[in-house]
């Protein structure tokens, strides 16, 4: 039986529009993996969305099964009211054509913010032209659809970069009205790390949970303790986890990250799927 969705559908929909009564508040909603929206002054942000099974369906008959554990809290085309979506990687649960087209279709005007050295895998997996997503490479700053972006590096599991020398994964700071926030993408913790987003001083930090065991024959990210950690020593307000739940193989327990949170004196708080939070 899969997790149930704290809120879904028509409820998730209603919640964010209800919202809008509070445009100077940061409203926040976990879509489940990697995926959040943002909600400021009537503006709607999209952080890595995955809303399909397209991983499942891919790996259904393999010895990599991608098992769903929980649901799914909307379809992506019944959110009609995005401005910004990000990818900050190739892989398919921050880049996936079952999610993305259907979100297209829905905001013709969205905007789509990658790292500029994954252009032209982005623009041929979509089928969009290749001159349509706004690309960040590290240290750039973007303004984007009432939005700043600044480009920060993620390590899944190395720093990788093109022969330009461009971020293939990438994490990113986003000005939001008064607010910062930080999304990082998947990433290890690498050397450098807290010296590049301690100066933004992020009101919110999304990191991953579900750490990096080679048995698993994916690239890894932070685990619990390291999520921690890496939330206190960038001083961030909150720190809300993310990876975690979605495929029975690659997953975590939040209570651990709960644990080391309070042995750290780390802000934090767990989301369930679909739910909203508002920071004021």
């Amino acid at each position: 039986m899969l997790k149930p969705a704290f809120q879904k559908d028509d409820a998730l929909l209603a919640d964010i529009e209800t919202a809008r009564n509070q445009p100077d508040s940061l409203h926040i909603w976990w879509l489940g993996q990697s995926g959040f929206l943002v909600q400021h002054n009537g503006k709607q942000l999209l952080f890595d969305p995955y809303l399909s099974d397209s991983l499942s369906e891919k790996y259904a008959h393999t010895d990599k099964p991608h098992v769903r554990i929980s649901e799914r809290v909307i379809q992506p085309g019944h959110l009609g009211m995005i401005d910004v979506v990000t990818s900050s990687h190739n892989h398919t649960d921050h880049l996936d054509y079952n999610t993305l087209f259907p979100l297209f279709a829905a905001n013709w005007q969205m905007q789509l913010v990658i790292p500029e050295a994954n252009r032209t895998f982005v623009t041929d997996r979509l089928g969009i032209a290749p001159s349509q997503p706004i690309g960040l490479n590290d240290g750039q700053t973007v303004p984007v659809g009432g939005f700043v972006f600044h480009g920060v590096p993620a390590a899944h599991n190395e720093l990788e970069r093109d022969v330009e020398g461009r971020c293939k994964f990438m994490g990113f700071v986003v000005e939001i009205g008064p607010y910062r926030v930080y999304h990082s993408g998947d990433t290890l913790w690498y050397d450098g790390m807290v010296d590049i987003l301690k100066p933004f001083k992020v009101d919110v930090a999304f990191l991953p949970i579900n750490g990096n065991k080679p048995e698993r024959r994916v690239a890894g990210n932070l685990d619990p303790d390291e999520a921690a950690r890496l939330g206190r020593d960038i001083e961030a307000k909150l720190v809300i986890p993310h990876h975690y739940d979605l495929f029975e193989f690659n997953t975590a327990d939040p209570a651990d990250f709960v644990k080391a949170c309070e042995q750290y004196g780390t802000p934090y708080r767990v989301m369930q799927l679909g739910e909203g939070i508002r920071i004021d």
